[in-house]
């Protein structure tokens, strides 16, 4: 897949660490003159600290003179209402601090939106158990999961690294957000009732590691 546009140069460091955690490419460009020649799937615009300057690239994107592609805009909430009179400048908005899965959300249904990619299902699988990163539909043994969205968000992020163990502190963050104030009791509560979930038979793929956290099955490698 072509990177990601990504407006301004750099781009916000919380964009950027949820783009490389979901190993979605991504170049940056500093004007629309640097997007000019470039092939991208979709563009992210960050106008959330110079608003007025994130408008005018979403504009420029837009022209037909430059490549199509959707857009998501990036607003303070303070903004909202200077989006009135823009929405032909955008397919989607996203207001920020946002939560990192929502962003990864946001972003994975804006390249799905476009009809002129042609991509089979993104998906997370261990050995029955397939997630659909598009869909946020989950199934093990061919039968589907009935999962919050967080219990979602968590059975993904340990079903994409089998065999790592990972602290509740770092699930708390990775998972739930570096904003998030919860205790890791929160961590324990949602890795139960994914256990319950997957059934008895394959509740043991969330195994605990005593004084440490949690794993998910085992490494690919030997």
């Amino acid at each position: 897949m072509d990177p990601i546009l990504l407006w301004p140069d750099p781009p916000p460091p919380d964009l950027v660490r949820v783009l490389d955690l979901a190993g979605l490419p991504w170049t940056a460009v500093a004007s629309e003159a640097d997007a000019r020649d470039l092939t991208y799937p979709a563009a992210v615009v960050a106008a959330d600290d110079q608003p007025e300057a994130g408008f005018a690239m979403a504009r420029a994107l837009r022209r037909g003179d430059l490549m199509p592609a959707p857009v998501l805009l990036l607003v303070r909430g303070t903004a909202l209402a200077d989006l009135d009179g823009r929405h032909e400048h955008f397919d989607d908005f996203c207001v920020t601090p946002a939560h990192p899965a929502e962003l990864e959300a946001r972003i994975r249904h804006l390249l799905a939106s476009d009809p002129s990619l042609e991509h089979a299902p993104e998906v997370v699988q261990y050995d029955t158990l397939v997630l659909n990163l598009e869909t946020y539909q989950a199934s093990i043994d061919g039968q589907p999961l009935d999962l919050t969205y967080m219990e979602y968000e968590l059975l993904k992020f340990l079903a994409a690294s089998p065999g790592r163990v990972f602290t509740r502190e770092i699930l708390l963050s990775r998972v739930w957000g570096y904003e998030y104030y919860g205790g890791a009791r929160t961590v324990d509560v949602h890795v139960r009732r994914l256990r319950a979930k997957l059934g008895e038979v394959h509740a043991g793929l969330i195994q605990t590691v005593r004084s440490v956290g949690y794993r998910f099955g085992e490494a690919r490698w030997g």
